[in-house]
C-alpha cells in the first residue's frame, strides 16, 4: 500500500488550532505514559503492544473498531485506590463509567465496592457475584421496580435524590419488612471547574436536594422519622473530570456544617460522608491528574479539619472513582479509511468508527490524543482531525491532533484513555454495530463484551 505524503494541510510547529497555537510533539512515535495504559509499549518492529500482544494481531483477530482494556492496569488502579484510602474508608467503583460482568468480578477480587445507577447495572452486578451489601444504588428517578429489586437484594445503601424518593424507598422497605440503609444526596452549591453538562453540585440541575433554603435539612428530618429507613450519612458529588481539590474542600465544609446541624437538632451524629467521584484523568499530555494517595490524603485532611472545628467525630469517608480507574486502562483501535487534505486548514482522517463508539467529543467537546500504532514513521507531522463514518458533521473523534504526513488508508491508529463512558454511551446510530471490549493480560486476549452483529439489530426489530 502506498504511503506517499499528503501535500496539503499544515504540517509544521505552531499551528493555529481553535484559536490557539499548538506545536506537534517532538517525536510522534513516543507514547506518553500519562495517557496510555501501563503495559502499552512499542515493540522492536515499531508496532504498539498491550499486555504483550501487538495491535496488528489484535486487529486481525478481533477486528476494528474495538476497545482493548489492559486488565493488569485496571487491577493495579483498583489496588492503588483501596490502599490509598485504607480500611477506615470505602471505595465504590462508579459502574456508569464502564460495567461488565468481568469488571464486576475484578472489583470483587480487588476489594472494591460498586455503585450502580440503574436496574440494568444492578442486575449485572448481582449476576456477576458482587455481594449486595457492597453495592450503592444511585439515580435521580429510580422506578418503584428498581427500588424494590434493590431492597429485596439487600443493597448496602440507596442514595436518596428527592423528597418523593424518601417516601418511596421507605414505603417499599416497610412493605418488605426491611429497614433500608440510605444516604441523602445534597447539592452544595459548588461550581466544579468542568463542562456545564457534567457539573453536578450547583443548584440549577437535576441531581440531589439543595442545601440552600434548608431543603437538605428538611430531607434529613423526614428520613429520620420513617421506620423503613436507616439514615447513615450525607452524599455529595460536585462534577466530573476535576483536577482542582478546592471544590472538594468547599463541598466537605458545607456537608460537615449540615452534619453539625443534624447533631444540634436531632442529637444524632451521622456516621458516614460520601464525597463522590469526578477526579480527572489525562486525556492529553497537558492534563495533570493526581494520584490516589494524594487524593486520599487531601480528602482525609479536609474532612478531619472541618469535623474538629465543628466538634464532630470524623465520619467514615466514601469515594466513587469510575473514570479514574477504568479511563486510562483502555484504548480504541481504528483502521484508517480515507484521508482528505484541506489546503491551508488540516487533513481529515476518517476511521471505521466514530461517534457511535465515542460520543464524548461531540457531547462535551472532549479532547483526546491519537497515535499511529501499526508502524513508526519519520515523516513530518501534519495537523489532522480524526472523524468517523457517520452521516453527521459533528462526528469527530479527535478534534485536533498531529499524525505523520505519510499516513495512509489501512494504517491502524489508536485513541487512548477511552475506558470510561465510550462503550457505556455507545449507540447504534446509522445502525452501526457497537464494538467489542477485549481484555488483554500477560499475552492473552479475551472478549468480555462481544461485538454486536446485524442479527442483534434485527432481533430487536419486530416490525
Amino acid at each position: 500500500m502506498s504511503r506517499s505524503a499528503h501535500p496539503a494541510g499544515p504540517r509544521h510547529a505552531d499551528v493555529l488550532t481553535e484559536g490557539h497555537y499548538t506545536a506537534p510533539p517532538a517525536d510522534l512515535n513516543v507514547l506518553d505514559p500519562k495517557v496510555w495504559a501501563r503495559t502499552v509499549t512499542r515493540d522492536e518492529r515499531g508496532i504498539v503492544t498491550v499486555g504483550g500482544l501487538g495491535v496488528d494481531a489484535l486487529a486481525e483477530e478481533f477486528g476494528t473498531p474495538a476497545y482493548f482494556l489492559d486488565e493488569t492496569d485496571f487491577r493495579a488502579r483498583c489496588r492503588a485506590w483501596a490502599e490509598a484510602f485504607g480500611k477506615d474508608a470505602d471505595v465504590f467503583y462508579a459502574g456508569k463509567a464502564f460495567l461488565s460482568r468481568a469488571v464486576v468480578r475484578w472489583l470483587k477480587e480487588e476489594g472494591l465496592n460498586l455503585d450502580v445507577c440503574s436496574g440494568g447495572e444492578l442486575t449485572t452486578a448481582l449476576s456477576a457475584g458482587m455481594p449486595a451489601e457492597r453495592i450503592a444504588f444511585h439515580g435521580n428517578n429510580k422506578s418503584e421496580e428498581e427500588i424494590r429489586t434493590a431492597v429485596e437484594a439487600g443493597v448496602g445503601r440507596i442514595v436518596l435524590d428527592s423528597f418523593q424518593e424518601i417516601v418511596r424507598v421507605a414505603h417499599i422497605a416497610q412493605s418488605l419488612g426491611k429497614r433500608q440503609r440510605v444516604q441523602i444526596r445534597v447539592t452544595v452549591g459548588v461550581e466544579a471547574h468542568t463542562h456545564e453538562f457534567i457539573a453536578t453540585a450547583h443548584e440549577d440541575q437535576k441531581f440531589g436536594i439543595a442545601l440552600a433554603g434548608g431543603q437538605a435539612a428538611e430531607a434529613v428530618r423526614r428520613a429520620l422519622k420513617l421506620d423503613g429507613l436507616e439514615l447513615i450519612g450525607i452524599h455529595s458529588h460536585i462534577g466530573s473530570q476535576i483536577f482542582d481539590m478546592a471544590g472538594f474542600e468547599v463541598s466537605a465544609r458545607r456537608v460537615v456544617q449540615l452534619l453539625a446541624e443534624v447533631r444540634d437538632e436531632h442529637g444524632v451524629e451521622l456516621p458516614e460522608i460520601d464525597l463522590g467521584g469526578g477526579l480527572g484523568i489525562a486525556y492529553t499530555s497537558e492534563d495533570d491528574p493526581r494520584e490516589p494517595h494524594e487524593i486520599a490524603k487531601a480528602l482525609s485532611e479536609i474532612v478531619t479539619r472541618e469535623c474538629e472545628s465543628a466538634g464532630l467525630a470524623t465520619p467514615r469517608i466514601s469515594v466513587e472513582p469510575g473514570r479514574a480507574i477504568v479511563g486510562p486502562t483502555a484504548f480504541t483501535l481504528y483502521r484508517v479509511g480515507t484521508i482528505k487534505p484541506l489546503e491551508g486548514l488540516r487533513t481529515y482522517v476518517s476511521v471505521d468508527g466514530g461517534m457511535s463508539d465515542n460520543i464524548r467529543t461531540a457531547l462535551y467537546d472532549a479532547e483526546y490524543s491519537v497515535s499511529l500504532v501499526s508502524r513508526t514513521s519519520e515523516a513530518e507531522p501534519m495537523l489532522t482531525r480524526v472523524v468517523g463514518k457517520h452521516c453527521e458533521s459533528g462526528d469527530i473523534v479527535v478534534r485536533d491532533a498531529f499524525l505523520p504526513s505519510d499516513l495512509a488508508p489501512g494504517d491502524l491508529i489508536a485513541v487512548p484513555a477511552t475506558g470510561a463512558y465510550c462503550r457505556s454511551m455507545a449507540s447504534n446510530y446509522n445502525h452501526a454495530l457497537r464494538p467489542p471490549v477485549v481484555a488483554v493480560r500477560d499475552g492473552e486476549a479475551r472478549v468480555i463484551v462481544r461485538r454486536e452483529t446485524e442479527e442483534d439489530l434485527l432481533r430487536l426489530d419486530v416490525g
